[in-house]
């Protein structure tokens, strides 16, 4: 198991790299996270939701996600509010003080989860979440320690020398954990190290001498993003691009941004630099303008125009510029969004942008599926894509209607849930393309259409490479390869009863 001092340490991108090197090793692997709270979800094959970062584990493992592997996913709507997702599906919508309340009712949920994906593995590669030394909140855990005590598995310990005080965090988690969890920590890794690793040897063996725990690496700092992003936090992350800006995206940086990895494909392309706006000005010199998914549709539309983006939106494709919307930014870029039911919010109807002819009804029944694709655009940013077939994946909570079917073109033909492929997704009006596919950017193709199409429209000759981009695989191979060489994986397999 994989406990930190903090949230955005790391957990998740070493879960992934385990994952990766026991799967390389020939052992079945599984992930596990028993309650992750992230706007980032994935889908699974029975049309359950769960974690990103969860299924993106899995998929380095080699194995199909499934909804046990993150039975509890929380999806904050507010300072004091999530979506209560249990086992794939969303139950409620509740505050802190009443999920404290449910979470007793909740532990035999993570515990039969976590005993169906033993029983499928030689290998459980087990997140935590935040840090196990809250100790507010210590009587309710269901995601640290509890886990690992059901599970009786050794915990490493992990750092982020990054923020500043690594040593102080280590020290100072294990030194508020019970004794009993704390005999649990057999080992204890630093992550996010800039520089020369041997410039910190005094102060690991001091680390070793204060808690008796070995140090068993640092890991580098990583600047490509080679995993999903499970935390808004990371958005600060996006690596510099080197060389000419050949393609200028901004995306708007939503309060409450959903599925925000979508765009981890164009930062990784060359020449190609994504920043996140949220203000008018930042707009400026984009070539291309994106509304990102939302968890809250309504209120973060009330935000566009209390920041005056949503006029500056407007503007931009006024002047011919490129705008694209997906999942909520979709539903934000049509003429109305209703919410008779108050689903989404108290705000029975709202205004969009009125830059699509589409209208948007929140409903109770949640879409979270996986679609089979093919790109239908004649003209326009995707023209070049059109007859590509791909994969990607609906979560969204409303219905939209194409207000003039007739004179406004579909982003694509879909085939959802295995039934024959007469469904079609999103609207198209002139440089302005709205979606609710998520992951189709994942598709080399569409990213090379759009991209040459953007770089034309500036002037600019397109890069010979684009759509190239290295493969989740391959990105897993070389974080496995990183992690194993600045690790004592050895060590990890010996603990584990599994060589490395």
């Amino acid at each position: 198991m994989l406990q930190g001092t903090g949230s955005g340490v790391g957990k998740s991108l070493l879960a992934t790299a385990f994952c990766r090197l026991f799967a390389r090793a020939g052992y079945r692997v599984a992930p596990f996270k028993a309650q992750n709270m992230s706007l980032n979800a994935a889908v699974t094959a029975d049309g359950g939701e769960i974690g990103r970062a969860q299924a993106a584990q899995a998929a380095a493992a080699g194995v199909e996600p499934t909804v046990d592997m993150n039975p509890i996913l929380l999806k904050p709507e507010g300072d004091d509010r999530s979506q209560l997702v249990v086992r794939g599906r969303a139950l409620d919508r509740v505050t802190f003080r009443e999920y404290r309340a449910r979470q007793a009712a909740l532990k035999p949920v993570v515990a039969e989860s976590l005993a169906r994906v033993r029983a499928a593995a030689d290998l459980v590669v087990i997140e935590g979440a935040g840090s196990p030394a809250e100790i507010n909140l210590r009587d309710a855990d269901l995601v640290n320690m509890h886990v690992a005590r059901i599970a009786g598995a050794p915990v490493l310990l992990v750092g982020d020398i990054d923020r500043g005080g690594v040593f102080a965090a280590l020290v100072g988690t294990l030194a508020l954990l019970e004794p009993a969890d704390r005999a649990r920590v057999a080992g204890l890794v630093i992550n996010r190290f800039r520089g020369d690793a041997s410039v910190l040897t005094p102060g690991l063996e001091e680390l070793r001498a204060l808690t008796g725990v070995p140090v068993l690496g640092v890991v580098p700092w990583i600047a490509d993003r080679l995993v999903p992003a499970e935390d808004s936090l990371d958005l600060e992350e996006m690596p510099a691009i080197s060389g000419d800006v050949l393609v200028d995206v901004a995306v708007v940086r939503l309060p409450r941004i959903a599925n925000f990895d979508d765009f981890d494909w164009l930062a990784a392309e060359p020449g190609v630099r994504v920043r996140w706006v949220t203000t008018p000005a930042a707009l400026d010199g984009a070539d291309l303008v994106v509304l990102p998914g939302s968890k809250s549709t309504v209120a973060d539309l009330a935000w566009l125009r209390a920041r005056e983006l949503a006029d500056a939106i407007v503007g931009a494709a006024a002047a011919g510029r490129a705008v694209l919307g997906v999942c909520g930014g979709y539903q934000m870029l049509g003429r109305t969004l209703r919410d008779p039911d108050g689903v989404e919010s108290p705000v029975a109807e709202a205004p969009g942008l009125g830059l699509l002819p589409i209208e948007t009804t929140f409903v109770r029944e949640k879409t979270t599926v996986r679609v089979r694709v093919r790109a239908t655009a004649h003209s326009g940013p995707f023209a070049e894509a059109s007859g590509i077939v791909g994969d990607a994946y609906e979560i969204h909570a409303g219905l939209t209607r194409v207000l003039t079917p007739e004179g406004t073109p579909p982003f694509a033909i879909v085939e959802r849930g295995g039934a024959p492929a007469d469904g079609f997704d999103g609207a198209m009006v002139g440089a302005v393309a709205g979606t609710y596919l998520h992951g189709v950017l994942a598709s080399g193709a569409v990213r090379r259409a759009l991209l040459r199409w953007l770089a034309a429209r500036a002037g600019r000759a397109p890069h010979l490479e684009w759509g190239s981009a290295a493969s989740r695989v391959t990105r897993w191979d070389r974080l496995a390869d990183i992690v194993a060489g600045a690790l004592d994986v050895r060590a990890v397999g010996k603990l584990v009863g599994r060589p490395l």
